[in-house]
Protein backbone atom coordinates (compact mmCIF):
# COMPACT_ATOMS: atom_id res chain seq x y z
CA UNK A 1 0.00 0.00 0.00
CA UNK A 2 1.67 3.26 -0.91
CA UNK A 3 1.31 6.64 0.61
CA UNK A 4 0.90 10.27 -1.49
CA UNK A 5 4.48 10.33 -0.35
CA UNK A 6 5.46 7.47 -2.10
CA UNK A 7 5.07 7.68 -5.56
CA UNK A 8 4.46 4.49 -7.90
CA UNK A 9 6.96 2.73 -9.94
CA UNK A 10 7.01 0.51 -12.35
CA UNK A 11 9.39 -1.60 -10.02
CA UNK A 12 7.02 -0.96 -6.97
CA UNK A 13 7.41 2.41 -4.52
CA UNK A 14 9.53 4.90 -3.97
CA UNK A 15 9.94 7.68 -1.19
CA UNK A 16 9.84 11.39 -2.30
CA UNK A 17 13.20 11.81 -0.66
CA UNK A 18 14.50 9.37 -3.09
CA UNK A 19 12.99 11.07 -5.84
CA UNK A 20 14.39 14.56 -4.62
CA UNK A 21 17.61 12.91 -4.30
CA UNK A 22 17.24 11.39 -7.65
CA UNK A 23 16.47 14.65 -9.50
CA UNK A 24 19.48 16.11 -7.43
CA UNK A 25 21.78 13.89 -8.79
CA UNK A 26 20.46 14.59 -12.23
CA UNK A 27 20.49 18.37 -12.11
CA UNK A 28 24.53 17.39 -11.03
CA UNK A 29 25.32 15.57 -13.54
CA UNK A 30 23.83 18.50 -16.41
CA UNK A 31 25.70 21.16 -14.51
CA UNK A 32 29.08 19.18 -14.44
CA UNK A 33 28.88 18.14 -17.90
CA UNK A 34 28.06 22.16 -19.31
CA UNK A 35 30.92 23.41 -16.70
CA UNK A 36 33.12 20.87 -18.46
CA UNK A 37 32.34 21.84 -21.91
CA UNK A 38 32.06 25.71 -21.40
CA UNK A 39 36.15 25.39 -19.47
CA UNK A 40 36.67 23.15 -22.22
CA UNK A 41 35.77 25.85 -24.60
CA UNK A 42 38.26 28.39 -23.35
CA UNK A 43 41.53 26.63 -23.53
CA UNK A 44 43.92 25.72 -26.22
CA UNK A 45 43.86 22.33 -27.11
CA UNK A 46 47.11 21.64 -29.27
CA UNK A 47 49.76 24.07 -27.41
CA UNK A 48 49.76 27.35 -26.66
CA UNK A 49 49.79 28.49 -30.90
CA UNK A 50 46.95 26.93 -31.12
CA UNK A 51 43.24 29.05 -30.85
CA UNK A 52 40.95 28.38 -28.19
CA UNK A 53 37.87 26.59 -29.28
CA UNK A 54 35.28 29.43 -28.40
CA UNK A 55 37.56 31.27 -31.12
CA UNK A 56 37.33 28.53 -33.61
CA UNK A 57 33.38 28.49 -33.23
CA UNK A 58 32.84 31.95 -33.38
CA UNK A 59 35.09 32.11 -37.05
CA UNK A 60 32.55 29.32 -37.86
CA UNK A 61 29.79 31.42 -36.69
CA UNK A 62 31.09 34.70 -38.65
CA UNK A 63 32.06 32.76 -41.55
CA UNK A 64 28.57 33.45 -43.75
CA UNK A 65 29.42 37.35 -42.70
CA UNK A 66 33.06 37.69 -43.28
CA UNK A 67 32.64 35.43 -46.86
CA UNK A 68 30.51 38.69 -47.93
CA UNK A 69 32.76 41.48 -46.10
CA UNK A 70 35.73 39.75 -47.56
CA UNK A 71 35.13 40.75 -51.33
CA UNK A 72 34.27 43.88 -50.08
CA UNK A 73 37.18 44.74 -48.21
CA UNK A 74 35.42 44.77 -44.91
CA UNK A 75 35.74 44.48 -41.37
CA UNK A 76 34.40 43.44 -37.96
CA UNK A 77 35.00 45.90 -34.90
CA UNK A 78 34.57 46.22 -31.21
CA UNK A 79 34.18 49.30 -29.56
CA UNK A 80 34.54 48.22 -25.67
CA UNK A 81 37.84 47.25 -24.45
CA UNK A 82 35.74 43.99 -22.71
CA UNK A 83 33.78 43.68 -25.60
CA UNK A 84 35.98 41.04 -26.90
CA UNK A 85 36.86 39.06 -23.99
CA UNK A 86 32.60 38.62 -22.90
CA UNK A 87 31.84 37.58 -26.36
CA UNK A 88 34.19 35.09 -26.45
CA UNK A 89 32.25 33.89 -22.75
CA UNK A 90 29.11 34.15 -24.36
CA UNK A 91 30.41 31.99 -27.39
CA UNK A 92 31.95 29.46 -24.84
CA UNK A 93 28.34 29.65 -23.11
CA UNK A 94 26.57 29.23 -26.44
CA UNK A 95 28.56 26.24 -27.44
CA UNK A 96 28.17 24.13 -24.41
CA UNK A 97 24.57 24.74 -23.95
CA UNK A 98 24.12 23.82 -27.78
CA UNK A 99 26.61 20.42 -27.03
CA UNK A 100 25.08 19.46 -23.88
CA UNK A 101 21.43 19.72 -25.00
CA UNK A 102 21.05 16.15 -25.67
CA UNK A 103 23.07 14.89 -22.38
CA UNK A 104 20.66 17.13 -20.80
CA UNK A 105 17.76 15.68 -22.58
CA UNK A 106 19.25 11.99 -21.40
CA UNK A 107 19.06 12.94 -18.03
CA UNK A 108 15.62 13.54 -17.79
CA UNK A 109 14.99 10.76 -19.34
CA UNK A 110 16.61 8.44 -16.95
CA UNK A 111 15.05 10.86 -14.28
CA UNK A 112 11.45 10.13 -15.86
CA UNK A 113 12.02 6.23 -17.42
CA UNK A 114 11.66 4.10 -13.99
CA UNK A 115 8.27 5.61 -13.69
CA UNK A 116 6.92 4.61 -17.17
CA UNK A 117 5.76 1.07 -18.44
CA UNK A 118 7.80 -0.70 -21.03
CA UNK A 119 5.24 0.27 -23.96
CA UNK A 120 5.24 3.87 -22.17
CA UNK A 121 8.70 4.07 -22.86
CA UNK A 122 8.35 2.68 -26.63
CA UNK A 123 6.04 5.61 -27.34
CA UNK A 124 8.00 7.90 -25.56
CA UNK A 125 11.32 6.94 -27.26
CA UNK A 126 10.69 8.51 -30.39
CA UNK A 127 10.04 12.40 -28.68
CA UNK A 128 13.16 11.59 -27.47
CA UNK A 129 15.22 11.05 -30.28
CA UNK A 130 13.25 13.71 -32.65
CA UNK A 131 13.83 16.72 -30.04
CA UNK A 132 17.88 17.17 -30.66
CA UNK A 133 17.51 16.21 -34.30
CA UNK A 134 14.82 19.00 -34.96
CA UNK A 135 16.44 21.52 -32.78
CA UNK A 136 19.97 20.94 -34.89
CA UNK A 137 18.01 20.60 -38.54
CA UNK A 138 16.36 24.44 -37.31
CA UNK A 139 19.72 25.47 -36.20
CA UNK A 140 21.19 23.76 -39.49
CA UNK A 141 18.74 25.90 -41.67
CA UNK A 142 19.18 29.03 -40.57
CA UNK A 143 23.23 28.83 -40.47
CA UNK A 144 23.30 27.49 -44.47
CA UNK A 145 20.40 28.98 -45.86
CA UNK A 146 18.53 32.24 -43.83
CA UNK A 147 21.64 34.02 -42.81
CA UNK A 148 23.36 34.39 -46.03
CA UNK A 149 20.28 35.85 -47.89
CA UNK A 150 19.77 38.17 -44.92
CA UNK A 151 22.72 39.25 -44.82
CA UNK A 152 23.14 39.97 -48.94
CA UNK A 153 19.85 41.64 -47.67
CA UNK A 154 21.17 44.06 -45.27
CA UNK A 155 24.62 44.35 -46.99
CA UNK A 156 22.99 45.84 -50.37
CA UNK A 157 22.13 49.00 -48.32
CA UNK A 158 25.72 50.33 -48.21
CA UNK A 159 26.22 53.39 -50.31
CA UNK A 160 29.48 53.51 -52.08
CA UNK A 161 30.65 57.22 -51.66
CA UNK A 162 31.38 59.90 -54.65
CA UNK A 163 31.57 63.95 -55.36
CA UNK A 164 28.11 64.57 -54.03
CA UNK A 165 27.78 61.87 -51.47
CA UNK A 166 29.97 60.25 -48.31
CA UNK A 167 29.68 56.59 -48.78
CA UNK A 168 27.65 54.23 -45.83
CA UNK A 169 29.93 51.42 -44.97
CA UNK A 170 28.95 48.34 -42.45
CA UNK A 171 31.33 47.76 -39.40
CA UNK A 172 29.51 45.22 -37.45
CA UNK A 173 30.32 45.14 -34.06
CA UNK A 174 31.15 41.62 -32.92
CA UNK A 175 29.17 41.36 -29.68
CA UNK A 176 26.07 42.69 -31.52
CA UNK A 177 26.61 40.15 -34.38
CA UNK A 178 27.09 36.71 -32.51
CA UNK A 179 23.75 37.83 -30.32
CA UNK A 180 21.91 38.50 -33.25
CA UNK A 181 23.20 34.95 -34.56
CA UNK A 182 22.54 33.30 -31.68
CA UNK A 183 18.79 34.46 -31.12
CA UNK A 184 18.41 32.82 -35.01
CA UNK A 185 19.81 30.13 -33.97
CA UNK A 186 17.87 29.09 -31.12
CA UNK A 187 14.47 30.84 -32.76
CA UNK A 188 14.74 28.19 -35.25
CA UNK A 189 16.15 25.47 -33.34
CA UNK A 190 12.92 26.09 -30.94
CA UNK A 191 10.54 26.45 -33.81
CA UNK A 192 11.66 22.83 -35.53
CA UNK A 193 10.51 21.59 -32.27
CA UNK A 194 6.38 22.29 -32.53
CA UNK A 195 5.81 18.45 -33.80
CA UNK A 196 7.36 17.17 -30.44
CA UNK A 197 5.04 19.57 -28.42
CA UNK A 198 1.62 18.89 -30.32
CA UNK A 199 2.26 15.36 -30.52
CA UNK A 200 2.90 15.32 -26.76
CA UNK A 201 -0.11 17.52 -26.42
CA UNK A 202 -2.26 14.57 -28.50
CA UNK A 203 -0.80 11.60 -26.39
CA UNK A 204 -2.04 13.21 -23.40
CA UNK A 205 -5.83 14.40 -24.77
CA UNK A 206 -5.03 18.14 -24.75
CA UNK A 207 -5.53 18.66 -28.63
CA UNK A 208 -6.82 16.20 -31.47
CA UNK A 209 -6.04 16.36 -35.37
CA UNK A 210 -9.73 18.18 -36.23
CA UNK A 211 -9.15 21.02 -33.79
CA UNK A 212 -5.86 21.75 -35.35
CA UNK A 213 -7.10 21.80 -38.42
CA UNK A 214 -10.11 23.83 -37.62
CA UNK A 215 -7.38 26.20 -35.90
CA UNK A 216 -5.17 26.18 -38.81
CA UNK A 217 -6.09 29.84 -39.95
CA UNK A 218 -4.69 30.93 -36.16
CA UNK A 219 -2.01 29.24 -36.60
CA UNK A 220 -0.80 30.71 -39.75
CA UNK A 221 -1.06 33.98 -38.13
CA UNK A 222 1.05 33.39 -34.95
CA UNK A 223 3.95 31.80 -36.83
CA UNK A 224 4.13 35.17 -38.70
CA UNK A 225 3.52 36.89 -35.20
CA UNK A 226 6.12 34.93 -33.97
CA UNK A 227 8.60 35.28 -36.96
CA UNK A 228 8.40 38.64 -36.52
CA UNK A 229 8.98 39.00 -32.83
CA UNK A 230 12.11 36.74 -33.13
CA UNK A 231 13.82 37.68 -36.68
CA UNK A 232 15.62 40.84 -38.21
CA UNK A 233 12.66 43.34 -39.40
CA UNK A 234 13.46 41.64 -42.52
CA UNK A 235 10.92 40.07 -44.96
CA UNK A 236 13.20 37.85 -46.00
CA UNK A 237 14.10 35.87 -42.79
CA UNK A 238 10.31 36.54 -41.24
CA UNK A 239 9.00 34.14 -44.64
CA UNK A 240 11.91 31.97 -43.92
CA UNK A 241 11.22 31.40 -40.18
CA UNK A 242 7.27 31.29 -40.18
CA UNK A 243 6.72 29.13 -43.59
CA UNK A 244 8.49 26.31 -41.97
CA UNK A 245 7.05 26.48 -39.01
CA UNK A 246 3.36 26.80 -41.00
CA UNK A 247 4.72 23.33 -42.79
CA UNK A 248 5.41 21.79 -39.70
CA UNK A 249 2.16 22.88 -38.21
CA UNK A 250 0.05 21.00 -41.42
CA UNK A 251 2.92 17.60 -40.79
CA UNK A 252 1.76 17.50 -36.82
CA UNK A 253 -2.13 16.95 -37.99
CA UNK A 254 -1.18 14.48 -40.32
CA UNK A 255 0.77 12.36 -38.15
CA UNK A 256 -1.41 12.81 -34.78
CA UNK A 257 -3.75 11.65 -37.00
CA UNK A 258 -1.36 8.57 -37.64
CA UNK A 259 -0.45 8.36 -34.10
CA UNK A 260 -4.47 8.41 -33.06
CA UNK A 261 -5.05 5.49 -35.71
CA UNK A 262 -2.26 3.65 -34.44
CA UNK A 263 -2.96 3.82 -30.81
CA UNK A 264 -6.77 2.53 -31.76
CA UNK A 265 -5.01 -0.20 -33.70
CA UNK A 266 -3.08 -1.44 -30.63
CA UNK A 267 -6.35 -1.08 -27.88
CA UNK A 268 -8.28 -3.52 -30.66
CA UNK A 269 -5.06 -6.05 -30.27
Amino acid sequence: MTTQDEPTTQGGTMPLLEHLTELRNRLGVCVLVFVILFIGCLVRPFGAESQYIADIVYLFLQKPLADILREQGGRMIFTALHEAFFTQIKVAFFTSLFISFPGILLQVWRFVAPGLYKNEKAAFMPFLVATPVLFFMGGAMVYYLVIPLAWDFFLSFQISGGDQALSIEVEPRISEYLSLVMRLIFAFGLSFELPVVILLMAKAGLVTADGLADKRKYAVLSSFVMAAILTPPDVISQVMLAVPIIVLYELSIIATRIMVKQDRYDDDD
